[in-house]
């Protein structure tokens, strides 16, 4: 099973796995979240972040998902990749999370297609209802 750490801006990384534990009922192994604040220096978390991948990583590698590219978070996980052991994905939201969980006992390569493609399958216009369907 591939890890996945999710490193991202103040507290979103946290908001993001309690929600992921109420959508699935439960915490998912191997998933863990970092926050960045704004005071941070992305080079001083680089040991923390190191550490963080060495416990996620059970021999199938970890997927590092950060919030906004070109941001501390995301400079942060570009410092951590090391393909194919190591890769990253940018613009964390919740379909993204969660399509990533789901394939993460195949291959790398694969994990980040799903990851991508949960992101942008789950970015969708919301529809009004009909009248008649309200009820």
């Amino acid at each position: 099973m591939i890890g996945i750490l999710l490193i991202a801006h103040d507290t979103l990384p946290q908001s993001l796995l309690h929600t992921v534990a109420h959508v699935l009922g439960a915490a998912p192994p191997h998933l863990d979240g970092m926050s960045v604040a704004a005071r941070d220096d992305p080079l001083d978390l680089l040991p923390v972040a190191r550490r963080h991948l060495a416990r996620l990583d059970t021999g199938h590698g970890v997927l590092l998902i950060s919030d906004l590219y070109g941001a501390s978070p995301s400079n942060l996980a570009v410092k951590l990749l090391d393909p194919p052991r190591v890769d990253g994905v940018a613009g964390a939201s919740l379909p993204m999370l969660i399509r990533a969980l789901t394939y993460r006992d195949r291959d790398m390569a694969t994990l980040v297609k799903k990851a991508l493609s949960g992101a942008r399958d789950g970015a969708l216009h919301l529809e009004p209802l009909h009248a008649a369907a309200r009820g």
